[in-house]
């Protein structure tokens, strides 16, 4: 790939690692009308980059046209929200936060973290790019939003308006973003000298030994070890200080990061040893992004294989989560409703549409038990436990869960 430059190093010559074909948006949900109309696709194939490490996607769509008007609304997860209030209660006390402290997200969606600061009285400010998200923070939660892509010039606007954070939250948002410089620098202007960035990207080390190739679509740029973002943040004046290893998402890291120390950089023995980690494991070696390539194949035929058998048995398949990494299994499986009933997803956004490239319809989780298929392919693996609990009384009638990532099982 001699002509296509790291978004973060900026060098040429990356390495193919794998092809998943040329799919549909994966978001883009579609009305009945727009079922015949032609549907545009995009190449979706994941590099890797030598001299940073950076893994990465080749195609970069407008971020206008993925992100103004988007269907992802983090409170729809209660896992999220537990996870957002916890990690808030924590911060208030670590960095002993108060009223006249400031915390902001960028990404924030429709405030499913912020609210939590303010309701301790702690002044917030959500960055959103999503105009439909960023109304609905506003109106429903109260939190004062701005609907704008964050970068140097948004961090420049809002330094000469006075405003400096404490605090900064940047979770699942790093992957999406094309200018990785851009967005890292305008984090060191927005920051106070003794604030911190707290980080949560998905892990790609997860991702390669999870086999988790449905998280790679359009929308995610870039996936993360802590080797790439270490010397990402290094080249803007940033530090990570700490790092966490999370199983949320399928495997994420939390970092916190702080602006350089004159003439130190603390960081905690959990940074030195992941950083060695990841040499040991191969992080910088083509090998093991090969082999991952080599088992998202074998993953695919234990997958298919296992759906024609159910089908040749005239069992009924529906699928619970009409969500992006869905999109990308589904249409690199080349699934449909040949195999496939239904959709079902808790967001009432999507319900009434169809799914991206496969035009499934998707209908409110309640139809499980009125509908009762034999059988429902999870595509929601990552919130696996909680879906399970939701669907308790489908599958005290019989239903049973196919639960395809990390590990092909029936429950």
């Amino acid at each position: 790939m001699p002509n296509f430059a790291c978004r973060s190093c900026g060098k040429t010559e990356l390495e193919l690692v794998l092809s998943l074909g040329k799919t549909p948006l994966a978001n883009a949900l579609l009305t009945a009308e727009q079922l015949n109309q032609p549907e545009p696709t995009y190449p979706l194939d994941l590099a890797f980059c030598p001299h940073c490490t950076l893994v990465q996607i080749t195609e970069t769509l407008p971020p206008e046209q993925l992100f103004r008007d988007y269907v992802y609304f983090s409170s729809f997860s209660d896992t999220v929200l537990r996870h957002a209030e916890s990690l808030v209660k924590r911060l208030i006390g670590d960095r002993h936060l108060h009223r006249h402290s400031l915390a902001v997200e960028i990404a924030s969606n429709d405030g499913y973290l912020l609210q939590y600061y303010q309701q301790q009285g702690i002044p917030v400010l959500g960055i959103e790019p999503a105009e439909n998200i960023a109304k609905i923070a506003q109106k429903q939660r109260g939190i004062r939003t701005i609907s704008e892509f964050f970068g140097t010039e948004l961090a420049q606007e809002l330094i000469t308006r006075g405003e400096k954070a404490d605090i900064i939250h940047a979770n699942n948002v790093l992957a999406h973003v094309a200018d990785l410089n851009g967005f890292v620098a305008g984090m060191n202007l927005l920051l106070k000298d003794r604030g911190i960035a707290v980080i949560e990207v998905p892990y790609v080390k997860e991702l390669i030994e999870g086999v988790e190739f449905d998280t790679i679509y359009h929308e995610h740029l870039c996936y993360f070890s802590l080797t790439a973002l270490d010397g990402l943040f290094q080249r803007h004046g940033l530090n990570v200080v700490d790092v966490e290893q999370l199983p949320i998402h399928g495997g994420s890291l939390r970092l916190f990061v702080a602006k350089k120390a004159a003439g130190k950089d603390a960081r905690s023995t959990r940074v030195s040893q992941l950083l060695q980690q990841e040499a040991n494991w191969g992080v910088n070696s083509r090998e093991i992004y090969q082999k991952f390539a080599r088992e998202v194949e074998h993953q695919r035929d234990k997958i298919l294989s296992l759906l024609r058998d159910l089908k040749n048995q005239n069992k009924t398949i529906a699928v619970y989560g009409a969500s992006a990494k869905g999109s990308t299994l589904l249409n690199y499986f080349g699934l449909g409703k040949e195999t496939l009933d239904f959709v079902v997803d808790r967001s009432p956004i999507k319900q009434g549409h169809y799914t991206p490239g496969t035009h499934l319809p998707i209908y409110p989780p309640k139809i499980l038990t009125q509908k009762m298929p034999d059988y429902v392919l999870l595509l929601t693996w990552n919130f696996a436990e909680e879906i399970l609990e939701q669907q308790a009384e489908y599958r005290q009638l019989g239903g049973r869960f196919i639960i395809p990532i990390p590990e092909l099982k029936i429950v």
